[in-house]
């Protein structure tokens, strides 16, 4: 970075907040009791917003109201591994235990190294060691048909629960020797999602399903959202998901455009029996690829192409795509009947620092607002520029220097013809 771009950064962080100077309102409906209190935050915040929400302030009465962003931390990020215990026989069945995370947990993942099976998982639950006359959590189906492209699960869906021990029994062709653990996704483990933008136009190239998208600049994508009709009942397609930035010709001409990434993903619906064991599996999403936009790249958003690989199979009747982000919401204290709005589009802004956002604990009974309408600041003005003049008018310095270079060419023109020449009279 040479001086030019550490100045505009000294310029950026030395900006204070003003109502006048943010080009977006949008106020704080429900606002109702005294209290913590959290709001969600759509894709238009982000849309016209600094990247990051560097610019996001939140006023009551124009007084600067400290805030935290909370985001639900996705289930990957909640799991525990967990270590089998005793593992090995128990006459045809493999049978081993586990001791459970502290709290409420779901859903159970299996870590099994087998391939090509189905089989049957038995679990019951005490909190004793000893108890294996416990509770009894129901009996799931586990199995791997990659070969048959019908996916994996080795996922078990039990009842919320809090249970110490969990006792595990397989009926089926997996050994001892094939079972590695498990992880556990504590409770709650949902993670909540904000469409960013859906079409239900979608167009069929040879054999493959195509819908495409633009989205507006600095809005996360994390995840892609499939509705699909009844018809089939059973299906599994690959799908490709593809980001390009665009760029919005004000780039750093020194720097090179981010090129398109991608990632891919599987839609599966099984509900059918195999081998007398249900077969019931459905999971009509998929991860979204992660974009990193540059300066001046990703300004003027980003073209979205997602691609269902459909082989020889009749396409599926898609009813509709959705590109979604992580649900984030914005948690302040508030005074009952107090007015609040969110403000956004001041780029001069830095980050906001708060002690509210580093101390911040949520709480499970905070209340509940709502983003009423976007609209524009009627105060809004431009912000001045408080650049130095060299830095506001580049040219004009090189006008300046080669200005200087011809006066000085021309005087030394001049002294050159008006000196006598050596031994004249």
């Amino acid at each position: 970075m040479g001086w030019r771009g550490v100045l505009v950064l000294l310029l950026l962080a030395a900006a204070t907040p003003e109502v006048k100077y943010f080009r977006y309102e949008t106020p704080l409906t429900g606002v109702t009791k005294a209290g913590q209190t959290c709001v969600a935050l759509d894709a238009w915040v982000y849309a016209h917003a600094a990247p990051g929400l560097a610019d996001l302030r939140l006023y009551r009465d124009k007084q600067e109201t400290p805030y935290a962003i909370r985001e639900t931390a996705p289930l990957e990020q909640q799991q525990r591994e967990v270590a089998p215990l005793n593992l090995g026989h128990k006459g045809v069945h493999t049978t081993f235990e586990a001791e459970m995370p502290q709290g409420r947990y779901s859903d159970v993942e299996l870590d099994i190294t087998a391939k090509d099976f189905i089989a049957a998982v038995a679990v019951t639950g005490a909190d004793t060691e000893s108890g294996r006359e416990g509770t009894e959590l129901g009996l799931f189906t586990i199995f791997d048909l990659t070969k048959q492209k019908l996916g994996r699960s080795t996922v078990l869906h039990l009842p919320e629960s809090d249970l110490k021990y969990l006792y595990f029994r397989i009926d089926g062709a997996v050994k001892p020797e094939d079972v590695h653990g498990l992880s556990v996704e504590r409770a709650p483990a949902k993670q909540q999602y904000v469409t960013v933008a859906d079409t239900n136009q979608v167009t069929q190239k040879g054999k493959e399903t195509v819908a495409t998208f633009k989205v507006p600049a600095h809005v996360p994508v994390e995840r892609v959202e499939f509705v699909v009709g009844a018809e089939p009942a059973n299906f599994s397609r690959d799908v490709t998901v593809k980001a390009a930035l665009l760029p919005t010709g004000k780039a750093n001409t020194e720097e090179e455009a981010p090129g398109p990434v991608e990632s891919a993903g599987t839609l599966l619906r099984l509900h059918t029996t195999r081998e007398g064991h249900p077969l019931d599996e459905e999971d009509l999403a998929v991860g979204a690829p992660w974009m990193s936009s540059g300066q001046g790249f990703g300004d003027a958003g980003s073209d979205w192409t997602v691609t269902v690989e459909n082989g020889d199979d009749v396409p599926l009747a898609i009813a509709d795509v959705k590109l979604e982000m992580a649900e984030r919401r914005l948690c302040f204290d508030a005074a009952a009947g107090a007015q609040y709005t969110l403000m956004v589009g001041d780029a001069a802004l830095a980050a906001p620092r708060y002690d509210y956002a580093t101390l911040f604990a949520p709480d499970a009974n905070a209340a509940q607002a709502t983003l009423g309408p976007e609209k524009e600041n009627p105060e809004y003005r431009a912000r001045p520029d408080e650049r130095a003049f060299t830095e506001r008018h580049p040219g004009l310095l090189w006008v300046a220097l080669v200005g200087v270079v011809l006066v000085l060419g021309v005087v030394a023109i001049r002294t050159a013809k008006g000196t006598p020449k050596a031994g004249g009279g």
